[in-house]
């Protein structure tokens, strides 16, 4: 058996790459790390930013950056004369477009070869032969390559469509011809919901990728997505760098992501291997580029061809962790011209490597899109841990791009060590300031399904249909109340503002907005955030908390030495340490990969009675974003479920429902205008009752 080092040898090369220098053009946690082999292999960098990224990472790690346009992805990431302006003034001779954005667009690779700039990807044919998932499917059952059951016929409207759903037999799955990411695609499952949904899917396919073509394929009940990694030189060599399992997904985007499969057998890693060279042979491809296989789990040895990523994936770092190879260094050398060194026999994966995706989103708002400024930033170590990530403390999140921030990826010998060490990792993580989905993915971690590799792409759908926020702990509770009250000065009793009386201190009432606050600034409360009454008085050894009508207890609150960034609290002789931040009038406290945004109100002070809350009509904007439709008009009447307005973000379509039937007596926005997370949207009042006479 060959030892790791052998494998690295046989899967490396110490052949200088004639690069100077290369832009990457693309940013966030791709865009670093593709910087960071570019400075392992001292190639220089360039950079590129729009107006929301001057003080991104990326911009800080490139050896040059620069600016590229407005925040607008069209105007800035997605022009790409732009980006060909950026190499040449910088003096480039190489681009590497990462993912997303330009990277599966032909234009790119053209204009880069018209300008003398060498492309870090495959050619523009292969891209348009892979891109375009009809001709995709043509082109690889043309050699032999098992595809999806459907219609793939150029052209199609929507009634050929639904004629064409139900002669395949439902359900099944809409896809837009000319992109992937999941945009735009639609589970129907009922006759009556396809006029919808195509409707749906041809307006998501336009905004996202100009082309509204749709396709109709068989939905393959309890799927497993499995993913074959191919690298293919300009010599006619091809090889598979083996399987991903990337089945853990929710609306068709991956969460995490593993090497190898769980699922696939030695006989089944051969034969799927086979085929992603075959699909990859089919279009002359070059480069480094994913095949996606879908498998019944019900017959594993039934597996079907569903697209080709003409590009570097997201979910890379795992093969690469399990394999021991670089494939952006790989991406390189294929692009300098560089032949493969190594044969098929000589690639087989070692240990188990699991990655998770941190999202900027609140699962318990629907896993709706978040933002802000991230005040404070803790990513984890370890061994066998690695962190890709495109934050640093300062970042504003906003909601122009993607809400990805970063990805968590851990090693181990084995699946279950794999999966302690990323769980542990994840529990490092601190991000005050915005909300993230770590808490869920620690969740999904535990789920008995996840841990037995009982994996399929409607798991995460099934088992965590509504997740509820992770709830403050009292000690964080109690702990932001104390820590909002002011620092004596004087330890005159006359000009203590802590609650100084004869004989003892005064108890204090506090109301302490607990939860994943959407905003740092809000004055009233978003929904879901808890609103609990604490009361605080001085004690010989710290101070007495009550929460609600629970008993007090004992907590002292001190920060850990000189930081101001850490605080230890100790409740009944239990010290647990959290991280702190200040955004405005909150106090984030995070812990164990969760964090609470904290409001705490002095209520002996104000003597307010509490915040006003929220009608249970009125609709609010979930996320960041702009308002696409708006349905109804003042006066009209509406019943519960009922779709009023509709707001777009990250390129998917929110629906705002009724969640009261009545009259809409209020329009805040209109169509096209952009709003912010808690913007009014429309506010519905119950009808007037024609039985009760009204005054």
């Amino acid at each position: 058996m060959s030892t790791a080092s052998e494998r690295r040898e046989r899967t490396s090369s110490t052949r200088p790459i004639p690069f100077r220098r290369v832009l990457v053009a693309n940013r966030g946690e791709i865009a670093v790390r593709v910087m960071r082999t570019l400075r392992r292999l001292g190639i220089g960098t360039v950079g590129v930013y729009s107006d929301a990224d001057a003080h991104a990472p990326h911009v800080a790690l490139a050896d040059e950056a620069v600016h590229i346009g407005p925040t607008a992805a069209r105007e800035s990431y997605l022009d790409i004369a732009r980006i060909i302006d950026a190499a040449r003034r910088s003096g480039a001779d190489a681009i590497h477009p990462g993912y997303g954005f330009l990277s599966e667009n032909p234009a790119l690779p053209r204009a880069c070869a018209a300008a003398g700039i060498t492309f870090v990807g495959p050619t523009a044919e292969a891209i348009e032969a892979m891109g375009d998932k009809i001709r995709a499917k043509r082109t690889v059952a043309a050699y032999g390559v098992p595809v999806v059951p459907g219609r793939d016929e150029r052209g199609l409207d929507d009634e050929q469509l639904r004629a064409a759903a139900m002669e395949v037999g439902l359900p099944v799955m809409l896809k837009p011809s000319a992109g992937g990411g999941g945009k735009g695609m639609r589970l129907v499952t009922e006759p009556g919901r396809l006029a919808d949904e195509i409707a749906a899917a041809r307006r998501e396919a336009l905004r996202s990728f100009g082309d509204d073509t749709l396709l109709v394929e068989r939905y393959v009940v309890a799927p497993r997505h499995i993913e074959i990694q191919v690298m293919a030189d300009q010599h006619g060599n091809v090889v598979h760098v083996g399987e991903r399992e990337c089945s853990l997904q929710r609306r068709h985007q991956k969460i995490i992501e593993e090497a190898p499969s769980p699922f696939v057998t030695p006989g089944m890693r051969a034969a799927m291997g086979a085929q992603a060279v075959a699909a990859a042979a089919a279009c002359g491809y070059t480069n480094v580029g994913t095949v996606e296989l879908i498998v019944s789990a019900e017959r594993p040895d039934e597996f079907f061809f569903m697209e080709m990523n003409t590009r570097l994936q997201v979910e890379h770092p795992v093969t690469e962790m399990v394999h021991g190879i670089d494939l952006v260094e790989w991406q390189l050398r294929i692009a300098a011209g560089e032949a493969l060194p190594f044969t098929q026999a000589e690639i087989e994966p070692r240990g188990h490597a699991i990655e998770a995706r941190v999202y900027a989103e609140d699962p318990s708002n629907g896993f709706l899109p978040t933002g802000g400024r991230v005040a404070l930033l803790r990513e984890p170590r370890g061994r066998g841990v690695r962190v890709d990530s495109g934050l640093c403390a300062g970042l504003v999140v906003g909601s122009d791009y993607d809400p990805m921030l970063a990805k968590v990826i851990a090693r181990g010998a084995d699946r279950a060590e794999a999966l302690a060490r990323l769980d542990a990792a994840l529990a490092q993580i601190a991000v005050l300031g915005v909300i993230t989905n770590v808490p869920f993915l620690r969740r999904l971690l535990a789920h008995p399904d996840v841990i037995a590799g009982r994996l399929d792409t409607e798991l995460v759908e099934r088992a965590f249909a509504r997740v509820a926020a992770d709830p403050a702990p009292r000690e964080a509770i109690a702990a932001a109340a104390v820590r909002s009250l002011p620092t004596p000065t004087s330890d005159d009793p006359w000009q203590r503002s802590d609650g100084w009386r004869l004989g003892r201190r005064a108890p204090l009432p506090m109301r302490v907005e607990a939860g994943n606050a959407r905003s740092g600034t809000t004055t009233s409360g978003p929904p879901g955030a808890a609103v609990t009454p604490v009361t605080v008085q001085r004690s010989t050894t710290g101070w007495q908390a009550t929460i609600g009508g629970d008993p007090p207890f004992d907590i002292t609150v001190e920060p850990l030495g000189s930081d101001d960034d850490e605080l230890v609290v100790t409740v009944d002789g239990i010290a647990r340490r959290y991280l702190v931040a200040d955004v405005g009038d909150r106090t984030w406290l995070g812990a164990g990969g969760a964090a609470w945004a904290m409001h705490v109100e002095h209520r002996w002070r104000s003597g307010t009675a509490g915040r006003a809350v929220e009608a249970d009509g009125l609709l609010t904007s979930p996320m960041p974003g702009t308002v696409l439709d708006v349905r109804v008009a003042v006066g009209d009447a509406v019943v519960v479920g009922q779709t009023l307005a509709t707001v777009e973000a990250m390129k998917m379509e929110h629906p705002l429902n009724s969640r009261i039937d009545g009259v809409v007596a209020e329009l805040h926005a209109q169509p096209g205008q952009p709003v912010a997370l808690g913007d009014q949207i429309v506010r519905v009042v119950p009808a007037p009752n024609p039985e009760v006479e009204q005054p």
